[in-house]
């Protein structure tokens, strides 16, 4: 399957970044958000994170720019990538027009990171033609890409986006189609460990995320990778852990259920775990 003009599917953070990548492969983007103002806003950090890029010698940012094309409504394209709240009913309702608009040999992608896939493609006509493609954060950063395939996804379905992703520069990895597939299930459970360990004082929120940093190797700890996600995001995908797996284990911690409540969702809302500019 070529895949020459894709739908991106909300500009938020992790669509803009998709819209950005598939638009630097050559590749012609439609870009859509029902939010007023949300494409106008994923443009901006699209041309905003495409000047870093271009001052260590990446691409033309105008040249890129020029592959997306802001859309008013859903339009069709050989390949969709759904990039909205992880709200199984707004996914599925995108995935429902998107099958009756695009035609029958086009593939209908999610970058969801916990919904089923399975649950989405009986949305559809084309259930072999369903697949998650669950990119990571920053975008145009990281290089990994979660394969994820449906009960009925196709083989075909399958290569064709693996073969996308590295032709975007990235590394796929394929995952079947269980809660949280592989990363969050994984994950997950370590941001809600260090939220426990934060509420029940076990340490201040620098220390947590400075012993995760330095003592695993990792490039940002677990509390600042939570607020860099979402706080609202994080709770999301444990619940749909918590549900789908049945354990108690997966349920979110209460701090973080709380500071959603508050309004405190991180980077995206200025304050989290921590505050921001």
């Amino acid at each position: 399957m070529e895949f020459e003009h894709v739908l991106v599917v909300g500009a938020g953070q992790m669509g803009a970044g998709i819209a950005q990548v598939v638009a630097a492969s050559g590749r012609r983007v439609s870009l859509y958000d029902a939010a007023p103002g949300a494409v106008e806003r994923g443009v901006a950090a699209i041309t905003k994170s495409l000047t870093k890029l271009a001052e260590k010698g990446g691409a033309d940012p105008a040249e890129v720019l020029a592959r997306i094309e802001p859309a008013d409504e859903l339009v069709a394209a050989d390949l969709m990538i759904e990039a909205v709240v992880e709200n199984a009913d707004v996914k599925r309702d995108i995935f429902r027009q998107s099958d009756e608009l695009f035609p029958e040999a086009a593939v209908l992608a999610s970058n969801t990171s916990s919904i089923p896939i399975t649950l989405l493609a009986a949305a559809t006509s084309r259930p072999d033609r369903v697949a998650g493609m669950h990119f990571f954060n920053p975008v145009p950063v990281l290089k990994l890409v979660e394969v994820i395939r449906g009960l009925e996804t196709s083989d075909e379905t399958a290569r064709s986006i693996s073969a996308l992703a590295v032709d975007l520069g990235k590394t796929p990895a394929e995952a079947r189609d269980l809660p949280g597939f592989v990363s969050n299930r994984i994950l997950m459970p370590f941001i809600n460990e260090a939220a426990y360990a934060l509420l029940e004082g076990v340490a201040e929120p620098e220390a947590i995320d400075t012993i995760a940093k330095l003592g695993f190797a990792h490039p940002m700890g677990p509390l600042a990778l939570a607020d860099l996600i979402g706080l609202d995001t994080c709770v999301a995908i444990m619940e749909v852990l918590h549900q789908g797996l049945g354990n108690p284990k997966y349920a979110p911690c209460p701090l973080l259920r709380q500071y959603v409540q508050a309004g405190r969702l991180g980077r995206k809302s200025g304050r989290g775990i921590y505050e921001y500019a």
